[in-house]
């Protein structure tokens, strides 16, 4: 589930035409616009809570803030969703479906 706020922050990036993935790096973007966008606001969260570079404390943030547009990044989030959340069954069998959406 921790991939989700930052699919749907992706998500709502999409289209601006300001800021991009490597705003996240500006602290003053993360200030003005951390209530306006998820993803913003989630890498706030991660740097509140955890000290120090964020290529040290989170390397896949660091990593995902050189991709060029938000397009690539959103549609990279919701594939590594896929394989790491929704394709493995330890998490799955807990996942509850129901007549609309069933386990086959």
């Amino acid at each position: 589930y921790c991939f989700l706020p930052f699919y749907w922050g992706a998500s709502q990036l999409v289209h601006h035409d300001r800021i991009k993935p490597r705003s996240i790096h500006v602290d003053d973007i993360l200030e003005l616009f951390g209530d306006d966008y998820l993803y913003l606001s989630s890498v706030k969260f991660v740097k509140q809570v955890k000290k120090g570079n964020l290529s040290e404390t989170s390397p896949m943030l660091n990593d995902i803030s050189g991709v060029l547009n938000w397009e690539k990044v959103n549609s990279g989030l919701l594939k590594m969703y896929k394989v790491e959340c929704l394709g493995k069954f330890p998490i799955m069998q807990h996942f509850l479906f129901g007549s609309i959406l069933t386990l086959q």
